[in-house]
């Protein structure tokens, strides 16, 4: 973290987790958490992030949640943690709770001949194997491309899979290295807003998220907590706050940690009668 002001938001978020009993740390997982790996079943946090999470969650005064644009329980293995946080998948529309239970949305019959209809496509163009299937959508990738052979495909991609979502329909939502066709509903923005509802108002939040995707996450927060992207570079985004991974990640998931001790050192003062 860099810049006065930066430093100034963070301290005052980190002072009210000092102070709160509890507060929510939401994030992203690929690119934000994990660096963005080719094989995707490799992708693991970046080096000490897992054991700082793992601390926070067993503090307990902590509500973590990863929303991702995976599916939910692919992230478990890769994340390691216990026990297994909330994690909304597929971009919201799954939810993924510590107890185990799933709440998956209804996935119509014009979706299923869609996604059938995309899959065929990619089938018909040689694209197949780039493809990811996960609940009520299909994400194609192209990350690893070089920029023309990438900027082409986008293009192939988008102009095959149009006319598709349009007759569904369906929304076709871009992210950094693919676009995703998927059913119409909940998204990251839907996610944050229901975790809002459900902790209710003065309690500390913060948002964490790399991708274009994370911007509806950021919109949702607004001020009512702290949105931070984490990106090696700045884009215009709708966060308030800008860090650089891994090492300002891991400076901000240290201080949370900080901060908590620091709020039970000022619990244990306050009942021994120590001034």
């Amino acid at each position: 973290m860099s810049g006065t002001s930066n430093r100034i938001e963070v301290e005052q978020l980190m002072n009210a987790v000092a102070q709160s009993r509890v507060s929510a740390l939401l994030l992203d997982y690929d690119g934000t958490l994990a660096p963005f790996c080719l094989n995707r079943q490799q992708a693991v946090a970046y080096p000490g992030m897992t054991a700082l999470l793992q601390e926070i969650i067993d503090d307990g005064r902590t509500r973590v949640v990863i929303i991702t644009g995976r599916s939910a329980r692919e992230v478990i293995p890769l994340l390691g943690v216990h026990p297994t946080p909330e994690i909304w998948g597929c971009h919201g529309l799954e939810r993924l709770r510590p107890d185990g239970t799933c709440e998956t949305p209804r996935v119509e019959e014009p979706v299923v001949q869609a996604l059938a209809e995309a899959d065929r496509w990619l089938r018909d163009q040689g694209l197949h194997d780039r493809a990811e299937f996960k609940t009520g959508a299909v994400a194609f990738h192209w990350r690893g491309l070089n920029e023309a052979t990438a900027g082409e495909i986008r293009g192939q991609v988008l102009l095959g899979w149009l006319p598709i979502a349009q007759s569904a329909p369906m929304e076709l939502l871009e992210f950094d290295g693919g676009v995703e066709m998927r059913m119409p509903g909940r998204d990251k923005g839907d996610a944050v807003r229901t975790i809002l509802d459900e902790m209710g108002p003065e309690i500390p939040v913060v948002y964490l998220g790399d991708d274009a995707t994370d911007e509806r996450a950021f919109l949702a927060l607004g001020t009512r907590g702290l949105s931070v992207l984490v990106r090696p570079e700045w884009r215009k985004t709708a966060a308030a706050l800008w860090i650089k991974p891994p090492e300002g990640l891991r400076e901000f998931l240290t201080r949370w940690v900080q901060a908590y001790r620091e709020g039970q050192h000022r619990a244990g003062t306050k009942s021994s009668g120590l001034k």
